[in-house]
């Protein structure tokens, strides 16, 4: 049964015969995975919080950024440099005392992905790389969990729920991964502050459903949004057996590789400065775009942007250290990996946090 203060919170759930008390016990009961705490996740949590999803899981092993504080609604400023799947949890407790949260502080990956989606009845994907997408998916049709999946770029988003009652998987509607140069950089591309709002409370919406059992879920269909035109479509696909019966047993590694390799090297800000204040100071590489080198850079950093990195890797000594850097360290990371796979260079180093974790320049 519902408690008092449940019944008086969720009074206007109650009142919609769809829901009722039936429905609210199911939501108290549910267990929601949601991975991601940014544009995507702070809006999905903030809502099945709210509506009382009894125990809301975060995963997350980033921290806030200023960046972040435009789209990212469960932040403000007090918050940069603290992990995201801690603050988020705080402030869903004072959103909605009601509900459990589990933090999960960490980067999703091939070893922790079978045990976090086991442990919950819908998983939620607010991920900003195709490598963790393919992960949840294989995981889910795995262990048979539905996936409420988001995308966002620019101005455009969709929704679409994968492998949701013997429906289509992520793999049906895209059986190949992008290549790498093909894949949009979400750490150089801007995004409307709003546009994850929208897109994440409609997977904050496919997930009731879901749960609930109501409407028609977004199985099988692509739902997709632009903000500039108001537009919106709806693409529909069909499951595809071969693609279906891909999980983590099945499928080709390859399509999260970069979620299997070692820890590469890094360096903290901290640890840069000492080195940059010493006799041996390491060479500066900043793999941004030139509009972002030449909007501020590190002092005597080298401009190679990541999109000519292949084009120019023979630039990049061989010996002597090196530290690579970007806005926030994804690309830094990229950079670092694929200088060490393709010319097998082992004198690199990915700036933790980027620049704008390094402060003023």
């Amino acid at each position: 049964m519902l408690t008092p203060e449940e019944t008086r919170r969720y009074r206007r759930h109650l009142q919609l015969p769809e829901i009722g008390e039936a429905g609210q016990l199911k939501l108290k009961a549910a267990r929601v995975l949601v991975v991601g705490a940014g544009g995507l996740g702070c809006p999905v949590l903030q809502y099945l919080a709210a509506a009382g999803v009894g125990t809301l899981g975060i995963v997350d092993a980033d921290t806030v950024d200023e960046s972040n504080l435009h789209r990212q609604i469960l932040f403000g400023p007090a918050d940069v440099g603290r992990r995201k799947a801690e603050v988020a949890a705080e402030v869903l407790a004072r959103l909605n005392p009601l509900v459990a949260t589990e933090v999960h502080a960490r980067r999703l990956d091939v070893a922790n992905v079978r045990a976090l989606v086991q442990a919950y009845d819908v998983v939620v994907d607010g991920t900003d790389n195709f490598a963790t997408r393919y992960l949840l998916n294989d995981a889910c049709v795995l262990l048979d969990r539905p996936l409420v999946s988001g995308a966002i770029y620019k101005f455009e988003g969709q929704v679409s729920v994968f492998n949701y009652r013997g429906g289509p998987t992520y793999r049906c509607l895209f059986p190949v991964p992008p290549a790498a140069e093909e894949a949009p950089n979400c750490s150089a591309t801007g995004v409307l502050g709003v546009l994850p709002g929208v897109v994440g409370t409609a997977q904050a919406t496919e997930t009731l459903k879901v749960l609930l059992g109501l409407g028609e879920v977004l199985s099988g269909r692509l739902w997709l949004f632009d903000a500039l035109t108001f537009a919106t479509r709806i693409l529909r696909f069909a499951r595809h057996p071969e693609q279906a019966a891909l999980h983590l047993g099945t499928a080709d590694p390859a399509a999260y590789a970069e979620l299997c390799q070692p820890a590469l090297p890094t360096i903290s800000a901290a640890e840069l400065r000492h080195e940059l204040a010493g006799p041996a100071a390491p060479l500066l590489l900043d793999v941004r775009e030139p509009h972002e080198y030449a909007a501020g850079h590190l002092p005597g950093a080298v401009s190679l942007p990541l999109s000519l990195l292949d084009a120019r890797a023979t630039e990049v000594p061989a010996t002597g250290p090196v530290v690579v850097y970007c806005q926030g360290g994804t690309r830094s990371a990229q950079a670092v990996a694929r200088l060490q796979t393709g010319l097998g260079l082992l004198n690199l180093r990915s700036l933790e946090g980027g620049i704008q974790g390094f402060g003023e320049v």
